[in-house]
């Protein structure tokens, strides 16, 4: 039996294609830029634009190759805040240091989770990436990951606090 979505045809036209006319459509749609009510306008420069990207391999295949890590992003982003939601709840009359310990412990099983189910957790693996030699891609990424963490945080405990009456 064919697998249909595993087909070339859809995997490396039809998605990347849908992706682009819905977004660029949802685009043009939300911030009116070739006016209100032109959803037919819209629409029609949408699809030029999903045709052009569709007819030009290097793009193409950007999309294609990006678009499934964006999509294990967006998983990982939305454990770690179905954790987090559990513990940070308004109407929780805990400690805030309580908050605090599970949110990072949320934050650590996240990182356990992303590391166990990507295959890094190899010993011999574990042992390259700490022998600086090979590894130092590796280590800007986790300072990246670090820094969006840091900042993500930073965030977090600056947004609008309600006013005391």
């Amino acid at each position: 039996m064919v697998n249909i979505f595993a087909t070339p045809l859809f995997k490396e036209f039809i998605l990347p294609f849908l992706l682009v006319f819905v977004i660029v459509f949802a685009i043009l749609q939300k911030s009116k830029l070739l006016g209100d009510g032109k959803a037919q306008m819209d629409s029609l420069v949408a699809l030029a634009i999903a045709l052009l990207l569709i007819i030009t391999p290097v793009p193409r295949n950007f999309i294609v190759d990006f678009t499934p890590w964006v999509a294990v992003g967006i998983a990982v982003i939305l454990v770690f805040l179905l954790l987090y939601g559990f513990i940070a709840e308004e109407s929780w009359k805990g400690e805030k240091w309580i908050k605090i310990v599970f949110g990072i412990l949320a934050g650590l099983f996240v990182i356990v989770l992303v590391i166990y189910f990507s295959g890094v957790w190899n010993t011999d693996i574990l042992k390259s990436i700490f022998s600086m030699d090979e590894s130092s891609g590796l280590w800007a990424n986790i300072l990246l990951l670090l820094i969006i963490g840091g900042a993500m945080a930073i965030a977090l405990s600056t947004g609008k606090k309600p006013a005391k009456t």
